[in-house]
């Protein structure tokens, strides 16, 4: 009878481990999915800066300035 018991115990305390994996995969999916969005929103507020000066410039009737990169190297 002892030996079922330790085979219970180990068995009650691989389902906890088993559990709190579980938990910390959740909790990474949902950093993961944070993460994505973010990203995703950060790209799209680019676009939209872009686009908004871009017609702020033609309400002006200018042109954007034009920015020339300085080479290195």
């Amino acid at each position: 009878m002892e030996r079922q018991d330790l085979s219970d115990r180990r068995f009650d305390v691989l389902l906890e481990r088993l559990d709190r994996l579980g938990d910390e995969l959740a909790k990474l999916n949902r950093r993961a999915e944070n993460d994505d969005s973010f990203n995703r929103r950060t790209r799209e507020v680019a676009t939209l800066n872009e686009t908004l000066s871009a017609l702020a410039y033609a309400a002006l009737g200018q042109a954007a300035p034009q920015v020339r990169r300085r080479r290195t190297g």
